[in-house]
């Protein structure tokens, strides 16, 4: 089998990468070795795929904690409006929500998947159903992709083959192998967008409890790192849900730095306010005891857990409540500790951090500096960002770059006829 172009991973860069490839008149091969196209594609978002952000290329690069300067070029050449404008005009109907993040209209990510699927057929981009063993260069420069059955002759392959997170779709870190086997360095994968582990029992107490409009600050060696709001969860092992995910992504030393939580209950309430509030149940529940009397401010899973942080007696009547007991009290509920002692294993990450350095890649065409004819796309390079659809975007637009790049370096460097 020969191609001028050989993609490796069907996923979000993948199938972007093969469809641009075919549009610019190359002979492409999608190798997957699932037996269905764009797995971890399909679960994005919660089965919605947040596609993308509605927003300017210089807001996508704020939201990428590590080299988002080497992102410049691809996403310069397709921004978000540009990827929302290929979805509509291939008949995929959106919509944008909170915080500007885009979703197809169907709420569904399949509807995603199935379009770059069907563009790609109809493109002639044709699908392999295998595994990739060998990437074999000569010289410096790409010759052929060896699968477990089969060769396919080629001047370019492009690397799409993921991170480490969600292992059962397909990302299992074969794209490093295949970087390292060439002489590219590997930032070490850890996981993004993770839940967190935390030492307080606390947390298992109140497990499945869900926090609304609720703020996160985290604190890297006592220093204030982020502030969000937002949504939250209690699970047996910490603490897991949006603003957890999105606080981990920034939380880039763990291992090395220390790093604590405070949840503020009420934020829109500054301390005066929520004195008064205080004082308002208490002299509604003036004959209850403590445990008893804040009903109406907390979720009643954390009740006993405000009280405890505050060092306050459950059993004592609020109507005998010292001031000095109640502003503890207070302060608790606006600084809820939590201590960060790790974070889930990258199996359960949304997005992997780390991989082949972009340093080792040339941002312009997205093909590597150490073998002609070898190029990275997506979630292999040292790419992250923040949740809001920057990750898919970061996919889309390095993609989108490797399959130009890739068709235009194999149609200048046709292979020989035997």
């Amino acid at each position: 089998m020969t191609a001028d172009v050989v993609v490796i991973g069907a996923g979000a860069s993948g199938l972007m990468a093969a469809l641009t490839a075919a549009g610019q008149g190359a002979s492409v091969v999608l190798v997957e070795k699932n037996r269905k196209v764009g797995r971890k594609l399909r679960i994005t978002g919660k089965g919605r795929c947040n596609l993308t952000n509605d927003c300017e290329v210089r807001d996508v690069l704020a939201q990428i904690p590590g080299d988002g300067r080497f992102l410049y070029s691809s996403l310069t050449a397709f921004p978000p409006q540009a990827v929302m404008r290929f979805f509509r005009e291939n008949g995929l109907a959106l919509k944008t929500e909170r915080g500007r993040r885009v979703f197809p209209y169907s709420d569904k990510a399949d509807d995603v998947a199935e379009l770059l699927l069907s563009l790609c057929r109809r493109n002639g981009v044709r699908i392999l159903c295998d595994q990739v063993s060998e990437i074999r260069a000569e010289n410096g420069a790409i010759q052929a992709v060896r699968t477990v059955s089969s060769e396919i002759a080629c001047r370019s392959c492009i690397v799409c083959t993921g991170g480490l997170s969600y292992p059962l779709t397909g990302s299992t870190g074969d794209g490093y192998r295949f970087a390292e086997a060439f002489g590219h360095t590997l930032t070490p994968p850890r996981p993004s967008l993770v839940p967190l582990v935390c030492a307080e029992n606390s947390c298992e107490r109140m497990q499945g409890l869900s926090l609304r409009n609720v703020e996160l600050r985290v604190y890297e060696n006592n220093s204030l790192l982020c502030r969000e709001q937002g949504e939250m969860l209690f699970t047996h092992f910490g603490v897991s849900g949006p603003l957890v995910l999105s606080a981990s992504a920034r939380m880039r030393r763990i291992g090395e730095a220390s790093y604590r939580l405070e949840i503020d209950m009420k934020p829109a309430l500054d301390e005066k306010t929520l004195d008064q509030r205080l004082l308002r149940d208490f002299a509604k529940f003036r004959n209850r005891n403590l445990a008893n009397a804040l009903v109406d401010l907390l979720p009643h899973a954390m009740i006993p857990e405000i009280i405890a942080a505050a060092g306050v007696c459950p059993e004592l009547p609020v109507h005998s409540l010292p001031r000095e007991m109640r502003l503890r009290l207070l302060q608790a509920v606006k600084s809820f500790p939590l201590t960060v002692v790790g974070t889930r294993p990258i199996e359960e990450a949304i997005v992997t951090a780390g991989g082949v350095r972009t340093s080792e890649v040339n941002p312009r065409s997205m093909q590597s500096r150490r073998i002609a004819g070898l190029f990275f796309a997506g979630e292999v390079l040292d790419l992250d960002a923040y949740t809001g659809g920057y990750n898919l975007q970061i996919a889309w637009s390095t993609g989108n770059m490797a399959g130009k790049s890739a068709a235009a370096y194999a149609l200048s460097n046709p292979m020989k006829s035997e």
